[in-house]
């Protein structure tokens, strides 16, 4: 079931790099030189961008060598290629020895972060787990707004205070409460953006040390929303957050609405972290936790059964 979401929730991306593929790979053509600069072209086209260069090259080596003789080999080299470029992946959070486990989560604004933390929430307690929100973006009204209603609609607690509240008092006040009522998980929402970088950090920092203070080893994760939408683009935002963070892991947010999907192989290789999460639609329940052959499967599954199929 996992599987098949999501293979669906990638149609968009599939789709683009599909059609690319066919030509090259469904041709029965002969592999050489020139099917192989199509390739590249085809996956830095599809947001592959880097990665996609690097896989070619690293195939042009092997063709040389006689490792890959034919498309057939070709195609099952390329999915083995962009699997590799996931490993580490896990799709799990920590979870603390004792006590709550503390998730910080960052994200631009827009980026889809407040209704990841909504479906993090959900996904969590789904498996069981008490989960308590803490309203610390605290500069947007329509952000604690937000939390609010998913928090009433998922069924958990939500710490908030009024809009301007200092975040770091309200992330204090949802530690206590966590601790208090015995909550498995505590999600900590954190401003998406402040005027300068340095101000960001300066807010990440009072809440961190706010939590620190009763839970020592917190946050146990720093989770990082990205929106798939934006390609390239989010590589960026990664970037930039964690100069200001030690973000943990990543979200891929709105993954089913773009066919820039390829993307999230250029973040792993630029960042180096773990993709725990993505999400592949607008509902509650359309968050998974991310699975590399699954996600590498739903990009090329399609192109390469068509293939085989018409072989």
């Amino acid at each position: 079931m996992v599987f098949r979401r999501i293979v669906k929730g990638l149609k968009k991306t599939r789709d683009k790099l599909a059609s690319g593929l066919a030509s090259i790979l469904g041709s029965g053509r002969q592999l050489d030189e020139d099917l192989l600069d199509e390739l590249e072209e085809t996956l830095y086209t599809s947001d592959l961008g880097i990665t996609g260069t690097e896989i070619v090259e690293e195939a042009k080596r092997a063709w040389k060598k006689k490792e890959i003789q034919d498309v057939a080999d070709l195609k099952v080299w390329l999915h083995k290629a962009l699997l590799e470029r996931l490993s580490g992946c896990t799709g799990q959070v920590c979870r603390a020895s004792e006590g709550p486990t503390v998730l910080l989560v960052a994200g631009v604004n827009g980026s889809g972060k407040t209704t990841s933390i909504a479906k993090l929430a959900h996904w969590l307690k789904r498996d069981g787990n008490k989960v308590i929100l803490c309203a610390s973006d605290t500069f947007r009204a329509a952000a604690v707004e937000q939390l609010t209603h998913w928090a009433d609609k998922i069924g958990v607690d939500i710490v908030k205070q009024g809009t301007g509240a200092d975040p770091a008092a309200v992330a204090f006040d949802a530690v206590d409460a966590a601790v208090a009522r015995k909550a498995d998980y505590l999600i900590v929402d954190t401003a998406g953006r402040l005027h300068t970088q340095k101000n960001l950090m300066r807010e990440l920092e009072k809440i961190v040390t706010v939590i620190r203070k009763r839970i020592p080893d917190a946050p146990h994760e720093t989770l990082l929303v990205l929106d798939a939408t934006t390609g390239q683009n989010a590589i960026r935002q990664a970037a930039e957050f964690s100069e200001v963070a030690p973000v943990s892991g990543l979200i891929l947010s709105k993954l089913d609405g773009t066919a820039k999907g390829g993307a999230l192989f250029g973040i792993r290789r630029e960042l180096d972290l773990p993709i725990y999460f993505v999400g592949l639609g607008e509902g509650i329940e359309d968050l998974e936790a991310f699975d590399a052959e699954g996600f590498v499967d739903g990009v090329l599954g399609d192109a390469l059964e068509a293939e085989e199929a018409t072989g």
